[in-house]
C-alpha cells in the first residue's frame, strides 16, 4: 500500500483539557471542528477520562487521536493531536502548561488552587498555543509573559475606574473589576451605568471606555 504522504503543518495541537478527578470539565479549548458541538466535547472528555485516569501510561490512541496525559493530585491535563502528530512535541506542551503551572502555584497544583487561579492558566494557555499552532515550550518565558500581561490588565481596570472605586491593590483582587464590569447595562446611548455593592450609587463612563476594559477581561478570563 502507497505511503501517506502528509503536508507539514503549524497546526499540531488539537485540544487541551484539564479535567477534575471525577471526569469533569475544569478547562477546555479545541483548536479544530473535530468535536463541534459542546454534546459531542463532553461525550468524548468523558470516554478520554475512563480510558486514561487508572493507568500509568502517559500517551493513548483514542478514536483517531494521540493523546499525551499527566496527573496531580485531583487534577488531570491531556493534550491532543491527530493520529500521526510527533508525540514528543505534544508531551512538550503537556510539561510546558504543567510546570508553568506548577510555578504560578507555587508547585500546588490541584483543583482548588487551579480555580482560584483560572485567569492565569487561560494566560498560560494563550502564550503556549494559538490556533493549534505551538508558539511557547519554556516554562519561564510563559509565566513571565503571564505576568506581564496581568499586569497590563490591572492598570487597564485601574484607568478606566478611577476614582470611583479604590485602587486594585487596595482591593486585593483584580477580579472584583472583571465581574463589576460584566454588571454594565447599555442603554443605547454613548453613556453605560455602572454600580457595585462597593458604591453607595452607580456612576456613568463613557461604553468606549467600557468597552475597551471589558474587552480586555473577557479576553483574560473567558479566552
Amino acid at each position: 500500500m502507497e505511503a501517506l504522504i502528509l503536508e507539514p503543518s503549524l497546526y499540531t495541537v488539537k485540544a487541551i483539557l484539564i479535567l477534575d478527578n471525577d471526569g469533569d470539565r475544569l478547562f477546555a479549548k479545541y483548536y479544530d471542528d473535530t468535536y463541534p458541538s459542546v454534546k459531542e466535547q463532553k461525550a468524548f472528555e468523558k470516554n478520554i477520562f475512563n480510558k486514561t485516569h487508572r493507568t500509568d501510561s502517559e500517551i493513548a490512541l483514542l478514536e483517531g487521536l494521540t493523546v499525551v496525559y499527566k496527573s496531580s493530585i485531583d487534577l488531570y491535563f491531556y493534550v491532543i493531536g491527530s493520529s500521526y502528530e510527533n508525540e514528543l512535541m505534544l508531551m512538550a506542551v503537556l510539561n510546558c502548561l504543567f510546570d508553568s503551572l506548577s510555578q504560578m502555584l507555587r508547585k500546588n497544583v490541584e483543583k482548588r488552587a487551579l480555580l482560584e487561579n483560572m485567569e492565569g492558566l487561560f494566560l498560560a494557555v494563550d502564550e503556549i498555543v494559538d490556533g493549534g499552532v505551538i508558539l511557547e515550550s519554556d516554562p519561564q518565558q510563559v509565566v513571565h509573559r503571564v505576568a506581564l500581561r496581568m499586569d497590563c490588565i490591572t492598570k487597564e481596570a485601574r484607568t478606566a475606574f478611577h476614582p470611583y472605586l479604590p485602587s486594585l491593590s487596595e482591593t486585593g483582587d483584580s477580579r472584583h473589576i472583571f465581574l463589576g464590569s460584566l454588571l454594565f447595562q447599555r442603554t443605547g446611548t454613548y453613556i453605560a451605568s455602572y454600580s457595585l455593592p462597593l458604591l453607595p450609587t452607580p456612576f456613568l463612563v463613557s461604553c468606549e471606555q467600557w468597552l475597551s476594559t471589558l474587552l480586555c477581561t473577557l479576553q483574560t478570563f473567558l479566552a
